[in-house]
């Protein structure tokens, strides 16, 4: 492999995990694990289900960081999402943008 393919490759690694840690800090801090979990539905959907639903939705990421901030009522069932008013908009963009990589 050539040399500047396996750098590429390794920021890649490197930006995935520091979003990852990014996010995962702002879903303690904000209460998002409080409704959500990785794997299982909780109050909400786990972002497993999340991330399989809109993965070819070419605006997820605007679409999901606005869910986030502004809230959302009958999308995943009766129980409304409510808004989410301390979350930044880089926040809800860094939590959208990980929430699409939960496999």
């Amino acid at each position: 492999m050539k040399p500047l393919v396996l750098f590429a490759a390794a920021v890649s690694l490197c930006s995935g995990a520091a979003l990852a840690a990014d996010a995962q800090q702002l879903l303690k801090e904000k209460a998002c694990l409080s409704c959500h979990t990785l794997d299982n539905k909780l109050v909400g959907p786990a972002y497993k289900e999340v991330a399989a639903k809109y993965k070819s939705r070419k605006d997820a990421e605007a679409y999901l960081a606005k869910k986030i901030k502004e809230g959302s009522t009958g999308v995943w069932g009766a129980v409304p999402m409510p808004p989410n008013g301390t979350v930044a908009d880089d926040e809800a963009r860094t939590l959208a943008k990980y929430i699409l990589t939960v496999k």
